[in-house]
């Protein structure tokens, strides 16, 4: 009986031995934390991400400015200015030095009337060719034509005799563009005297001119010692 228990703590000891040497050999000692590496190279974008929900929608502050009365003017000023009221109005200025008197003879006063005794034959232009007064000679005898050298207000006048329906018109040209100012017309079925007459007033310019027509078709003027035709002209005031 003595030999088997022998077997018995030898085996018991086999099996426990290989343990024990296992665990003491096998296991190391903790090792130290090794130094930090080199940072790497920055990596590559990332995708697009999704949109987002919308968000909460506030309503915004409203700010009301008010404006106080305009600052009047004193001192300097560093900043941008406000506006002020107008101020009020100044004194009048002392009474200027009394001109020279003027004298009438020094104006110039061009005026003219003509009428018609053997007026050239064709032509729409009436021609009257008696001057009775040519004040400064401002009109053309031959053309018929009233020429401005003194720059102003005109005013201009005809009466023309005829027995058969007649048509004129106050023509006037302004740096030679010529422009119909007033027509008139008669209608005479009787083959008596009667008299188209008319008139207005005229701003002229240096070189305007001014002369009466008659339509072609109804231009038919009376001729002869029994009635007369005059064109007259003057003027009223100078201007600039």
């Amino acid at each position: 009986m003595e030999a088997p228990g022998r077997w018995l703590l030898v085996c018991v000891l086999a099996v426990s031995l290989p343990w024990t040497v296992t665990e003491n050999v096998c296991r190391a000692p903790s090792g130290k934390d090794g130094a930090a590496g080199k940072p790497g190279r920055p990596g590559r974008p990332g995708l697009k991400g999704e949109r987002g929900e919308p968000g909460n929608q506030r309503p915004g502050l409203q700010l009301q400015v008010h404006l106080g009365p305009p600052m009047k003017p004193s001192g300097l000023h560093c900043g941008p200015r406000a506006g002020g009221l107008p101020g009020d109005r100044g004194l009048p200025g002392p009474k200027g030095v009394k001109g020279n008197p003027g004298d009438i003879k020094d104006q110039p006063r061009p005026a003219f009337s003509a009428i018609r005794r053997n007026p050239p034959v064709g032509g729409n232009v009436v021609i009257f060719d008696a001057v009775i007064t040519n004040q400064e000679s401002p009109y053309q005898s031959h053309s018929g034509r009233f020429l401005c050298a003194v720059p102003g207000y005109y005013y201009f006048t005809f009466q023309v005799v005829s027995k058969w329906d007649l048509c004129l018109t106050i023509v006037s040209s302004s740096r030679g563009q010529a422009r119909r100012t007033l027509g008139f017309c008669d209608t005479n079925g009787k083959g008596l005297f009667q008299v188209v007459s008319g008139g207005t007033v005229l701003h002229l310019s240096h070189g305007d001119q001014v002369w009466i027509e008659k339509d072609p078709a109804k231009g038919r003027i009376y001729q002869g010692p029994e009635a007369d035709s005059i064109f007259s002209g003057f003027l009223i005031f100078p201007s600039p």
